[in-house]
């Protein structure tokens, strides 16, 4: 396995103010224990290719592989000109992977709209994801759907939270190009058993996003689903160091060596900045050594 890590702490910095650049972030990161950084395409300000071009060198400079692309598809908007602009949205993303020289690219379900039937929105995801694949295939990206909570900057919660959704969606998808990210702390948030989803996708993990995430004293998941169709993640929740919330990360690492899974996991935590990253690194190491 290798690790990667994710600037969950700096994401509003980094995209909605602009107030740091993905140079000063890797240059942050350099010296993470890490061998590479995930990235996420709304921290990227062009997309010419003579800055993808100093993208790619700055994390080569540091011998940091991107080895996945972070980006939230949203296909479950009613109307189809939007969904086919997604779609188009999402090769956009698979050729950015390619060019990055990365393997994997994310795909969520999108936003949890009212008057979404799940039928409707399943229907819709499963066309949206197909026609992708047909695309990511041609360049040799691996699409990896999330059991998501939310993107930072979306209003609603994800389709597919809950697993029975998930795997509606996942089922009807059988492609070499196209697998699972798996998040054990995101399906803590949907009231779920984060090792009894693993059982039944353990197979098709491709990724996995390892963090904790933490409800703020006092708080409960039930406050959550009251608060959670505002913008950005609810103010009652958290990301925490890995290690020390709710995930059981010895039971889901032997699961996954179980099943022969050699993949990236990329760190996604912390509201505390980058000692934390740090902290995280540290906890994860050994078991992606496997000691």
């Amino acid at each position: 396995m290798k690790l990667a890590a994710f600037p969950k702490c700096y994401m509003d910095e980094l995209v909605r103010d602009r107030t740091m650049t993905i140079f000063q972030w890797i240059e942050m990161a350099a010296d993470l224990p890490v061998e590479g950084l995930e990235l996420y395409d709304g921290t990227l300000t062009s997309f010419d290719d003579a800055y993808l071009e100093k993208v790619h060198e700055a994390h080569a400079r540091h011998n940091m592989e991107i080895p996945m692309l972070c980006c939230s598809s949203d296909f479950t908007q009613p109307n189809a000109e939007d969904r086919r602009k997604e779609v188009e949205h999402e090769k956009r993303n698979v050729d950015l992977t390619a060019r990055l020289g990365g393997k994997f690219c994310r795909v969520l379900s999108g936003q949890r709209r009212p008057g979404v039937s799940i039928e409707q929105g399943v229907r819709w995801v499963v066309e949206c994801i197909k026609e992708v694949l047909e695309y990511s295939a041609t360049k040799g990206i691996v699409l990896a759907m999330e059991n998501h909570y939310k993107d930072n900057f979306w209003t609603y919660p994800e389709f597919a939270q809950k697993q029975d959704v998930f795997l509606e969606i996942v089922n009807q998808i059988d492609s070499p190009w196209f697998g699972v990210q798996y998040d054990p702390s995101n399906t803590i948030l949907a009231g779920e058993d984060p090792l009894e989803l693993l059982e039944k996708v353990k197979h098709r993990v491709v990724t996995m996003h390892a963090s904790d995430r933490h409800l703020k004293p006092g708080h409960t998941i039930e406050e959550l689903r009251a608060v959670e169709d505002s913008v950005g993640y609810a103010t009652i929740l958290t990301h925490g160091e890995v290690g020390k919330g709710m995930n059981d990360y010895p039971h889901i690492f032997r699961t996954l060596r179980e099943v022969g899974f050699d993949g990236w996991v990329s760190i996604e935590d912390g509201l505390s900045g980058i000692d934390e990253i740090r902290a995280s690194a540290n906890f994860l190491r050994p078991f992606i050594d496997g000691k």
